[in-house]
């Protein structure tokens, strides 16, 4: 693990800019370290006096802070998390038209990630504010099904802020994103024939 060079992500690059995720300070200290250059050996002897250690880098992992970075040759010797994170990273800057989701249990993860970032960019950018409750659901989310039953307040709180139109694209996305034929659902919510 000692030879393999990090490098941020996008997450990790907005925790920076504006601590938005409330990393711990250690961890930030790694985490401003981290440039896609230098090995993981080399990161941890300068910060090894803050009680920092490889289960640091894994923490930074887990948060989808940082990323194995293109240059490294050390791809193969790291777990799969890493490598369903780079998948759901690719997936989820596709166009939604474009999008095949894995149907595998063993993509979930992606799907979920999936998932995650429509509802969080999607309620960001529709609700403002009056989103906070439903992030504060999305990020309670356990599992897919969190999300098929937040799909009906989602759609509703759209409706109400932003009419029928906006509301009725992002449930024909949402339900593309949860394996429901648009239009089929049983509780539709907004009539298509207005």
């Amino acid at each position: 693990m000692n030879a393999i060079i990090y490098d941020k992500t996008d997450k990790g690059r907005e925790e920076i800019t504006t601590r938005k995720y409330q990393l711990a300070p250690r961890l930030r200290s790694l985490l401003v370290l981290i440039d896609g250059k230098k090995t993981i050996h080399d990161l941890l002897e300068k910060v090894s006096g803050l009680g920092l250690n490889e289960q640091s880098i894994q923490d930074l992992l887990d948060k989808e802070l940082i990323i194995i970075s293109s240059g490294s040759n050390s791809l193969t010797t790291q777990p799969l998390v890493e490598s369903d994170v780079i998948i759901a990273a690719t997936v989820a800057t596709l166009p939604s038209e474009d999008l095949l989701l894995p149907a595998s249990p063993q993509d979930n993860a992606v799907r979920f990630q999936i998932l995650y970032n429509f509802f969080n960019e999607t309620i960001k950018n529709t609700l403002g504010l009056r989103g906070y409750g439903l992030q504060l659901k999305v990020e309670r989310a356990g599992n897919i099904q969190d999300f098929h039953e937040l799909r009906r307040p989602y759609v509703e709180a759209v409706l109400k802020a932003k009419g029928k139109e906006m509301a009725r694209s992002l449930r024909d996305r949402l339900d593309q994103l949860l394996f429901t034929e648009s239009g089929a659902v049983i509780d539709k919510i907004i009539p298509d024939d207005e």
